[in-house]
């Protein structure tokens, strides 16, 4: 049976059927079942708060002052968010030692405002640098798919995807900067959104890219994440008011460039549902942007993650560079060779690009694509740094399109029950994330049917 929504759940507050303590120390349960993968999706698990946070919601509630509809109802934080008290890690040893945060970040003080409950800090990639979601620190989180095997969970909000499958909170705050809610949310079988970079503000979180970093959520629904997202950006919150009409809907399915290499399970799940949604009246087009193919090209250099990185972690490995995970360290090392001509010309070819395929998506209401092109490998695949580095550059490619290009984007499952997830990735223009809510909304209607 699916686990429930945060609209489910704060039907079930408002009604009386349960309260915030019983939501709580159900998550809080779950975190803490030695069989469970909790120990590694959580680095830090803030109990005691959560549970006075959620005596004095159901409190609220019963004076009939709730801060909102959602008041009581826990998720988790990814550890690059600061909370005043806490330590931010970024999933790193080499920050372990360092000062607790002394204001917490406004995207998570505006949830709180609302009256969502911390359960704790979730695992993720050593500083958010790879798409595997592996932490030789603090443990990799499995994947819900085959955990005899012991899968990818995929990252770097690897913490975050975990504990929203597990039922360890409604929702997870993430990141991504080339694709970290949505690589999990593939991977793990729910739905991650990125939103246009500059929507919530990046204040009080640990940096990768300056230039491509944008925070988010991944939930079990479209209408969860547009809920959070909404409250994490200061918007008003997000209502679903009428539904959108799935027939007419115009989707450009992109070739070229993220179409090599795909599992056999990804093209099956994915044209599957673009079958499905033919079948509903989404008219379907194949669009090729060539420019794509340049991307890698453009970044040859480090891009902008390697030399963003570089000049915020240059101290910090000066200092504790043996901390580093080795795979990581290389990759932020990589920033150290960049020059400023090299940062010049990736930037203007960024905006050369942006521009160029601008005007050819602006009919369509949606770009789609599968999110990777891999179903979960198993973790003992990427202990060979071959294997790491592949996999790594493969469930990358599709999703750090949207990055680039300066847009927001949002991956649904799009598999059948059972089988390995597959992930359906929806990207919109700059700034239009209202439309893509609601473009993916009406998708996820007929993919679920």
């Amino acid at each position: 049976m699916p686990l429930p929504t945060i609209a489910q759940a704060a039907n079930d507050l408002a009604d009386g059927r349960t309260a915030s303590v019983v939501l709580v120390e159900e998550a809080l349960s779950r975190i803490g079942d030695p069989t469970g993968e909790g120990a590694r999706a959580f680095v830090e698990v803030q109990a005691g708060s959560a549970m006075a946070a959620a005596r004095a919601m159901d409190d609220l509630r019963a004076a009939g002052r709730p801060p909102s509809p959602w008041a009581g109802i826990p998720i988790s934080i990814k550890d690059l968010y600061d909370q005043t008290g806490h330590v931010t890690r970024g999933g790193s040893a080499a920050l372990s030692g360092a000062d607790p945060a002394l204001v917490t970040a406004p995207s998570v003080a505006r949830l709180e405002r609302a009256g969502f409950v911390v359960l704790g800090r979730t695992n993720m990639s050593e500083f958010a640098f790879s798409g595997l979601g592996v932490n030789p620190h603090f443990g990799t989180p499995r994947s819900p798919w085959d955990r005899a095997t012991g899968r990818l969970p995929g990252g770097s909000s690897s913490g975050a995807a975990v504990a929203t499958v597990d039922g360890m909170g409604f929702a997870g705050l993430g990141s991504d900067t080339g694709g970290s809610c949505r690589i999990p949310a593939a991977l793990c079988g729910i739905v991650g959104w990125k939103p246009t970079a500059s929507r919530v503000p990046l204040a009080g979180t640990l940096p990768l890219s300056f230039t491509l970093d944008s925070l988010g959520p991944l939930a079990r629904s479209v209408a969860c994440c547009a809920l959070i997202d909404s409250l994490m950006a200061g918007e008003e919150p997000w209502s679903p008011g009428l539904p959108l009409p799935v027939a007419g809907l115009k989707l450009g399915v992109l070739q070229g460039y993220v179409t090599q290499d795909w599992d056999k399970d990804v093209t099956a799940a994915f044209e599957a549902a673009l079958s499905r949604l033919s079948a509903a009246g989404v008219r379907i087009e194949r669009l090729d942007l060539p420019e794509l193919a340049e991307i890698p090209a453009v970044n040859a250099t480090g891009g902008f993650a390697a030399s963003e990185a570089w000049a915020w972690h240059r101290e910090l490995i000066a200092a504790k560079r043996e901390h580093y995970d080795p795979r990581i360290l290389r990759r932020i090392m990589r920033g150290e060779r960049m020059s400023a001509a090299d940062y010049i010309i990736l930037t203007q070819a960024r905006a050369r690009i942006i521009a160029a395929i601008a005007p050819r998506t602006a009919h369509l209401d949606a770009v789609v694509t599968p999110t990777c092109p891999l179903v979960p490998p198993a973790i003992a695949e990427v202990e060979d740094e071959t294997e790491y580095n592949r996999i790594n550059l493969l469930l990358l490619r599709n999703t750090s399109v949207a990055n680039f290009l300066d847009r927001c984007a949002i991956s649904l499952p799009c598999h059948r029950p059972g089988d390995a997830p597959v992930g359906f990735m929806l990207m919109g223009e700059r700034m239009g994330d209202a439309r893509l809510l609601a473009v993916a909304q009406a998708v996820e209607g007929v993919l679920r049917s």
